[in-house]
């Protein structure tokens, strides 16, 4: 608990960027305005001279994949693999020099500058504009000299790795090497341009598969160890279909880290990057595949096929790259590496008890900082209207209730971007204007549909705009906690409401980002702004809601209202249909299939179900 104390009050130190409300002006520029007025041509092929780790020795791809094949550690495994299945050393060598194959990245300048030529025309034609704040990169700039980097951003479109490898071309910064899923290799020639562009490609499915765990992370602790490059992954793991925080995943975080634990670099920096975009190209592919629609296969002809994008305006995308983060002042004072003494450097070791929850607390940390930064817009406050007005909203009213959130949103600390363009036109594939009044949009399909059908029509559309008010949920949560703890609690007493608060945290732990062992933190957290905002009141022993406060305490509980219904259901689908058609629940996000996810895991943490095989 001392290191999560330690991790959270890190959180409040750091500095997130200039002022409450983010314009283009505080320290955000956009990179596609110079790309418009000159040759795409010239910026892909100019002098490209980025200044590299001073520790680092510049190698190969093919070097570094030497290193790997040649460490005591994968020497090790090798070893007790052979006494564990009797395989002959050659043959296991072998198949780990195969897994290298498939799995490592060849980054090569050539790849980078056809891509950058690419990327310039096809970024001009979609998004009006990308910002990026420049005193971040400065900051990056800096700390890839001096130490190893690891860049995390968060994950919500395809683009994300694109937008980041472009945007450190473009700037004369060391182009990173990104942990890519094994499917954008079986991309013909795509997946090809992908490896020499610095991604490598990791199984979905490891398993306990002994050899490839061990060829995997002794590659990853050379890239580190190495200063090879910039070290890219994606710490929730898999891309957001909600587009809400995911709770990280710790197996590469251990891998990154270790290198520091046993004393082989002096520090390692890692650099939360929040990636916020008006309108995501996947919208309605993320929503279908929430319902169960399957997830189209990455292949090249797929690829060709969603060109139609190109047609479309995404509006603008804002990536803020976040203060580095240094582990060595984080560890200090939490973790003994004097442990790691005992063991020689070249043997595997596993993390002890107080690593783990280090490492955990620094993950959730980091999904704490990429939220910090993330910018938001207006159509993100619209979403979290509409959601609450699921029959339509006249575009007035819309308006007005719009800017009284944009004003909440402010004082809990969010990050606003207004729009100088037509929010509704822009995004005409969730929602539609008819006479002054604003509907979202559902699909139309040839023939009539059953009951069932409508539902999942009227779902998909439902789903498409939580995705974007998901994006704003974590300006809201803890208040949104508190203010339903206030309301469920029997008395106002302060304990009352902590304990109704404190089951919220467990509850919802795998909907939101929450740090383990933090409960009275965002606990105070919550009533903290409440308070600042004048929606509460406290005295030594209750909370109360001031008489000007009940309108946002209903708002905020109306945000929850979704998860709380979602959470009530039995978690099969069809007995959820039914509900929503004869129960009359307008809760149609608990046919989401992560929410359903969630909601199981939750009650199995909690022992109020029992997992049994049939």
């Amino acid at each position: 608990k001392i290191i999560l104390i330690h991790i959270y009050d890190y959180i409040n130190l750091l500095p997130t960027f200039s002022g409450v409300m983010v314009i283009i002006s505080d320290g955000f520029f956009d990179i596609l305005e110079e790309r418009r007025r000159s040759s795409d041509l010239s910026h892909a092929f100019r002098t490209f001279n980025p200044q590299p780790f001073c520790g680092a020795t510049p190698i190969s791809a093919a070097a570094l994949n030497r290193m790997v094949l040649e460490s005591q550690y994968l020497s090790y495994i090798i070893q007790e693999i052979m006494v564990e299945c009797d395989e002959p050393r050659e043959a296991l060598l072998e198949e780990a020099s195969v897994l290298l194959d498939e799995m490592s990245q060849n980054l090569q300048l050539g790849f980078i500058r056809l891509l950058g030529f690419a990327l310039s025309k096809v970024f001009k034609s979609v998004f009006s504009s990308i910002h990026v704040n420049e005193d971040g990169l400065t900051r990056l700039q800096q700390a890839i000299q001096e130490y190893p980097v690891i860049l995390m951003p968060n994950h919500r479109s395809y683009v994300d790795f694109l937008v980041l490898s472009y945007i450190m071309f473009t700037y004369d910064l060391s182009i990173p090497v990104i942990a890519a899923g094994i499917p954008l290799m079986g991309m013909k020639l795509i997946g090809e341009i992908f490896r020499r562009s610095g991604a490598f490609f990791i199984r979905r499915a490891i398993g306990s598969d002994k050899l490839y765990w061990a060829v995997l992370s002794e590659y990853v602790r050379t890239i580190v160890r190495t200063g090879y490059a910039p070290l890219e992954f994606y710490v929730e793991g898999l891309r957001s279909r909600t587009l809400k925080s995911l709770t990280p995943k710790l197996g590469m975080m251990h891998m990154v880290l270790e290198p520091f634990f046993k004393g082989e670099v002096f520090d390692i920096s890692l650099v939360p990057i929040s990636i916020s975009y008006e309108r995501v190209l996947e919208e309605s592919l993320l929503a279908h595949e929430l319902l169960g629609v399957p997830k189209p296969k990455e292949t090249t002809g797929a690829l060709l096929k969603a060109r139609t994008v190109l047609k479309e305006d995404y509006g603008c995308m804002h990536v803020c790259f976040g203060n580095p983060v240094s582990v060595r002042d984080l560890v200090k004072g939490n973790i003994n590496r004097r442990q790691y003494n005992l063991v020689a450097r070249d043997l595997p070791m596993k993390p002890s008890k107080e690593t783990q929850e280090f490492v955990s607390g620094l993950a959730h940390m980091i999904i704490r900082l990429q939220e910090r930064n993330v910018v938001l817009s207006a159509w993100n406050l619209m979403a979290v209207v509409l959601l609450q007005n699921l029959q339509g909203i006249d575009l007035d009213l819309l308006t007005h209730k719009t800017l009284w959130l944009r004003r909440l949103a402010l004082r809990f600390g969010a990050h606003l971007m207004w729009p100088s363009k037509d929010v509704v036109s822009l995004h005409h594939s969730v929602v539609c204007c008819e006479r002054g009044r604003v509907y979202l949009m559902e699909e139309e399909g040839p023939g009539p549909v059953t009951q069932e059908e409508g539902v999942f029509r009227r779902a998909a559309a439902v789903l498409m705009c939580a995705s974007y008010r998901n994006q704003a949920v974590h300006v809201f949560t803890r208040p949104a906690m508190v203010a339903v703890a206030m309301i469920t609690a029997a008395r106002n007493r302060t304990d009352d409401v902590f304990h109704h608060f404190k089951f919220l945290l467990e509850l919802f732990s795998n909907e939101f980002v929450l740090i383990p062992g933090q409960a009275v933190q965002d606990f105070e957290e919550g009533c903290s702004l409440l308070q600042q905002s004048g929606v509460i009141g406290r005295s030594d022993e209750e909370i109360y809601v001031r008489d000007n406060g009940q309108e946002i305490i209903i708002f905020l509980r109306a945000i929850l209202q979704p998860f709380i219904e979602s959470y009530q259901v039995i978690v099969v689908i069809y007995t959820v249909v039914q509900a929503v058609l004869h129960l009359h629940w307008r809760s149609y996000e608990c046919l989401s299939s992560d929410l359903q996810k969630n909601v199981l895991s939750a009650l199995l943490r909690m022992a109020a179900v029992t997992k049994t095989t049939v």
